[in-house]
């Protein structure tokens, strides 16, 4: 609904009119680091001359790693004009004052800036600012394992070839296990102290060789036989819907079978096809993704699948035995499969862990 306004001016005058005005004043990052500073000042008071120096060298620490960060988000900046930014703020600059672990200051600038992103999003929000809390509680392999038993559950290979995807989960695990990997329970207790993890007293974790092989069935599941009925009726599905027959490629684990060259069966609405189009005046390679009709075809060639769960065993086995050639992946294996009890990470735990995998490899995707 609207209100009827009216609005009367003298000769040569200008009526401006308007039910709300909103003056937006843009920081940059010498007034961004000005705040820093201005709410720095609430803590000074809190320390020792003796102890003031040493919290002053951290904070600054902080400061310096939190700032290139910002600065390269878009509008991150006009974070530090938010009230209640600039009170997470205080609180991570009293951990960073807090911690004698340079890595620390690193892990509370991307959380950070997980809190710019996450914007209005409340549960996000109480998240990080436990874990803004207790990044100087946590001991360093705690803080180790809770990082790769998030990155099991969250990051995963995007390339169909198999070789190619093992050989991206060897290199992300190459840079998050960056230390000894903690053994026995007390870890575990530790980080439910801390509200990271609930630990499940019944139960254990399923093992890798069990887990991957589920969450990766793309790699192992058995495909079509060459030469087959079914292979017949997959040619005519991909023909019919202007579909190249490199859709089906030939299995790595078994020659005489053909697959789609994906991870799992859910990423067929991802696959883009190349296309040769005219560029001003150039031929030029395109992607493009599949139409609804070609997505519905390539699921019912994946229908045509053998179910022979010998074949599928098989696959599996030779699945382990690339994953073992593997350094990285078989320290992973080795230590998952010895974690003694189940357990679930925390919304604070989850956002501890991937801003501490982030820090490891800023390649990684920010948490959803």
């Amino acid at each position: 609904m609207m209100s009827r306004q009216s609005q009367k001016g003298g000769d040569g005058s200008t009526n401006i009119q308007t039910e709300q005005m909103v003056v937006h004043v843009g920081i940059d990052e010498k007034r961004a680091r000005e705040v820093f500073q201005e709410m720095n000042l609430q803590l000074r008071k809190e320390y020792s001359q003796e102890a003031l120096e040493i919290a002053n060298a951290r904070v600054n620490e902080f400061e310096n790693s939190l700032m290139p960060k910002m600065e390269k988000v878009d509008g991150a900046l006009e974070a530090f004009a938010d009230p209640s930014f600039q009170l997470l703020l205080v609180e991570a600059q009293k951990t960073a004052a807090s911690t004698e672990r340079p890595a620390d200051y690193d892990l509370l600038s991307e959380l950070l800036v997980h809190r710019f992103k996450k914007g209005n999003n409340r549960i996000a929000r109480a998240g990080i600012s436990l874990a803004v809390d207790i990044v100087d509680k946590v001991s360093d392999d705690a803080l180790l394992g809770l990082t790769v038993a998030h990155s099991i559950s969250n990051f995963f290979p995007s390339s169909g070839n198999i070789q190619e995807g093992l050989d991206v989960l060897n290199n992300l695990y190459g840079k998050i296990i960056y230390g000894e990997l903690p053994a026995g329970y007390d870890w575990l207790d530790h980080l439910d102290v801390l509200n990271t993890v609930r630990i499940n007293s019944f139960g254990n974790l399923k093992k890798v060789q069990l887990y991957y092989p589920e969450i990766l069935h793309g790699y192992i599941d058995v495909g079509i036989k060459k030469d087959s009925e079914n292979y017949t009726k997959a040619i005519k599905i991909l023909d019919s819907n202007d579909l190249p027959k490199e859709v089906l490629v030939e299995h790595s684990f078994n020659s005489d079978f053909l697959r789609i060259p994906l991870p799992n069966r859910a990423q067929i609405e991802s696959i883009a096809l190349s296309q040769q189009v005219l560029q001003d005046g150039n031929v030029v390679v395109v992607s493009v993704m599949l139409s609804e009709g070609q997505v519905e075809a390539i699921n019912s060639i994946y229908d045509l699948y053998s179910q022979d769960n010998s074949l599928k065993q098989k696959n599996i086995n030779l699945f382990m035995e690339e994953w073992d050639k593997r350094p990285n992946l078989k320290v992973l294996k080795e230590w998952w499969d010895n974690i003694p009890t189940s357990f679930t990470i925390t919304s604070a735990g989850k956002v501890l862990a991937h801003s501490n995998a982030q820090r490891c490899d800023k390649s990684l995707p920010p948490m959803n």
